[in-house]
């Protein structure tokens, strides 16, 4: 006689309810979340980078003082205002101008012929330089002239088209939330105490010695992309990259795993397109080229190219936006914690349990 096994499979809930079950409100609320921050990606792309369109890009006019006014009036006077111009008093101090970071390119008027000369240095964007060189051949036509262009600082050979800073400052920021992103997806987004924060951020600093070091190896002995200004190179990258990290850590601090969706929103949707890589901040729509120099990735391209092509040159500013947000990262994070209520321990919930 044989006994039939009894069914042990679970009794069949329903269709509903196992989607309640796997499909929870936090978890629709966190794709939800990244569905918007998808469309923001595309929309922050497409609309820094649809349309480039000079806007008042500096550039210094050389010609004899009798003309120079005149000069200057009818480039500043351009359908658009592509160009803004200035006076330089010669040849030599233009090209100053330029590789100090003061003007972007350089107008040389010769009264004796028929063709001035424009100077450009491409290693700040090859987009920028090809920009003023349309804009100035425009120019020149319109007044019966020609012109000839000289490119006095072009990017390395092994640089293609100037993009390397650009891509070396992506990989480092990318890197340095990330880790801060692991760190709080293993140990937790919120840190328990002050103490935790502080090995955690000693933890990142490390990690951004590390990542810097990598990053200034690669763009420079290995692929030969940024040779030279190894030190400083890395130095830059040690900086972005906990810039990255502390901001992530301190937004983790704040809004737990949301922090992590807030950094990439900063860093990757708005960073990216701002940064001046793909098209210098002269050629982007308002809203990108008023915020690309205060965020870490267009604050961190900045110091990188003007650190290997221009002699250090204007980059007080993008190093002060990194150390602050670095400082600022770090000081929200520590304070967070401090001020968060301690958890009791298990001991202490037994103890007070029992006393209740």
């Amino acid at each position: 006689m044989s006994t039939r096994a009894p069914d042990r499979r679970p009794p069949d809930r329903g269709f509903a309810a196992e989607l309640r079950d796997a499909v929870t409100l936090r978890s629709f609320a966190l794709v939800s979340g990244v569905l918007l921050l998808q469309f923001g990606f595309i929309l922050s792309y497409i609309g820094a980078f649809h349309s480039p369109t000079p806007h008042r890009i500096p550039v210094a006019v050389v010609a004899p003082p009798a003309v120079a006014g005149q000069a200057v009036a009818q480039v500043n006077a351009l359908t658009g205002r592509p160009l803004k111009a200035r006076t330089a008093p010669g040849a030599q101090q233009a090209r100053r101008d330029i590789l100090h970071r003061d003007v972007d390119a350089a107008i040389i008027v010769d009264p004796r012929g028929g063709t001035d000369t424009l100077l450009v240095a491409s290693a700040a964007g090859p987009a920028l330089a090809g920009t003023a060189t349309d804009v100035a051949h425009r120019l020149e036509t319109a007044r019966g002239r020609q012109v000839t262009v000289v490119d006095i600082r072009p990017p390395g050979p092994k640089d293609g088209r100037g993009l390397s800073s650009f891509y070396l400052v992506i990989g480092w920021v990318v890197g340095g939330y990330l880790a801060a992103a692991i760190l709080a997806v293993a140990g937790g987004a919120r840190p328990g105490n002050a103490r935790h924060t502080v090995i955690r951020l000693g933890a990142l600093a490390l990690y951004s010695v590390v990542s810097g070091l990598g990053g200034a190896l690669i763009a420079g002995p290995l692929l030969g992309a940024l040779p030279g200004h190894f030190f400083p190179v890395w130095g830059i990258g040690a900086l972005v990259v906990f810039a990255a990290a502390a901001a992530t850590a301190a937004l983790q601090t704040l809004f737990g795993l949301v922090g992590i969706g807030l950094a990439i929103l900063l860093f990757v949707v708005l960073g990216n397109p701002s940064a001046g890589g793909a098209y210098p901040v002269a050629l982007l729509p308002p809203f990108w080229r008023a915020i690309g120099g205060w965020l870490p990735t267009g604050a961190a391209t900045t110091a990188v190219r003007n650190t290997v092509y221009f002699s250090g040159n204007a980059t007080a500013h993008a190093l002060w936006v990194l150390a602050g947000w670095a400082l600022a990262g770090a000081v929200v994070a520590l304070a967070v914690s401090a001020l968060r209520p301690r958890a009791p321990a298990p001991a202490e919930g037994i103890a007070s349990a029992r006393g209740g």
